[in-house]
């Protein structure tokens, strides 16, 4: 808790836009740039697009436009958005959090709704990881039963992961979770299909062998295998799978708050008995929506970069993107890179993660 304590805030943040990205683009993207600026008047946006589209931005505050003749697609290869398309929106904004000799970077963080693989990609790519860490991994929050949240990673960054990985991540998501939220100590569970440690691939199982070995050499807080449902329950605060599994996991509960708002919504217009009913239970009923609300948790951290990168859902909304703006916000403003970075070196030291496999050496 008083490593959270030794980074004084900024006092301005700055943050660069890829306002082409996801499945609606500028027609979300800039909508959710105004309402974040009413709302932050100490923050200032990099909005990055093609002149078309930045068109109508001019008369937005305390935002300036740099603009971009490409655009990566939801379902352009990655070859294609970091070999051929090199002056893309996602590109230049990215490029946007690196230092140009003496001078400062232009942005604190980068928020973009594009295409996941090519995002870490050409974050990676032009950003570099830090020492001791082999591949970025995506970490966002998961509300669960205690009216907290469990900080859920790898998200689809990496779908292949060896057992290294995944202590890598567990190091970051650790050392997030010590960051934002303060707590000393958070523990760390590895999500498989029993909380036997006989279970699960050879990969989850000596995953869960590095897990153990470095709680026992005091780096870590691990409570052991973890199921599905112990997110929701908050059975831990940190919970580590590869990024297959994690994606299929975040758009299940994605999908599942949608379901149970529209059961909702279906029983109360059956009857008058229902709409009397719904009088009654509405006041609750309207917190628990807001509580599981995915939009609300929009943004995920791109963590293990030599940057603050942001992902915003694709399919997300005006509302939805100008919580992953906040979100980047708050933890440029709280300096979380450089938190977590300091963690990461104290607790996983250069030359600790395996070498790069083909596949993420061509990626780079």
């Amino acid at each position: 808790m008083s490593a959270y304590a030794e980074f004084a805030p900024l006092a301005t943040v700055r943050i660069a836009v890829d306002c082409m990205g996801g499945d609606h683009g500028p027609a979300v993207t800039l909508p959710a740039c105004r309402a974040f600026v009413d709302r932050h008047p100490e923050a200032e946006l990099v909005l990055v697009g093609t002149a078309a589209a930045l068109a109508g931005a001019a008369a937005l505050p305390r935002c300036r436009s740099v603009v971009a003749t490409e655009v990566v697609t939801m379902d352009d290869p990655v070859e294609v958005a970091l070999r051929k398309k090199r002056d893309s929106s996602l590109r230049v904004a990215i490029a946007q959090l690196k230092a140009e000799g003496d001078a400062p970077p232009a942005a604190d963080a980068c928020v973009s709704a594009g295409n996941t693989g090519a995002l870490m990609a050409v974050a990676r790519y032009l950003l570099k990881t830090v020492e001791g860490i082999d591949r970025p991994a995506i970490a966002t929050v998961m509300p669960h039963a205690k009216d907290g949240y469990t900080t859920v990673l790898d998200l689809g960054a990496n779908v292949d992961c060896t057992p290294e990985h995944l202590l890598q991540f567990a190091v970051m998501g650790s050392a997030l979770v010590t960051a934002v939220d303060g707590k000393a100590e958070p523990s760390v569970g590895l999500l498989n299909i029993g909380e036997e440690a006989i279970k699960g691939s050879e990969t989850i199982k000596r995953a869960g062998e590095l897990l153990r070995a470095a709680a026992g050499a005091g780096q870590l807080n691990f409570h052991g295998n973890v199921e599905g449902n112990d997110i929701y329950k908050g059975t831990v605060d940190v919970v580590v799978c590869d990024g297959f599994v994690g994606n299929v996991l975040l758009k299940t509960s994605e999908g599942l708050a949608s379901m149970i708002t529209e059961f909702i919504r279906q029983e109360f217009t059956r009857s008058a008995f229902a709409r009397l009913s719904a009088l009654v239970a509405m006041p609750a009923l309207r917190r628990f929506k807001r509580r599981v609300d995915p939009r609300r948790y929009n943004g995920a951290a791109l963590l293990g970069l030599r940057g603050l990168v942001f992902k915003s859902h694709g399919s997300a909304d005006a509302y939805a993107f100008e919580m992953a703006l906040t979100r980047a916000y708050d933890a440029a403003r709280n300096r979380l890179l450089d938190r977590v970075h300091a963690s990461i070196d104290a607790t996983l030291p250069a030359g600790a993660a395996p070498a790069a496999d083909a596949a993420s050496a061509r990626a780079a």
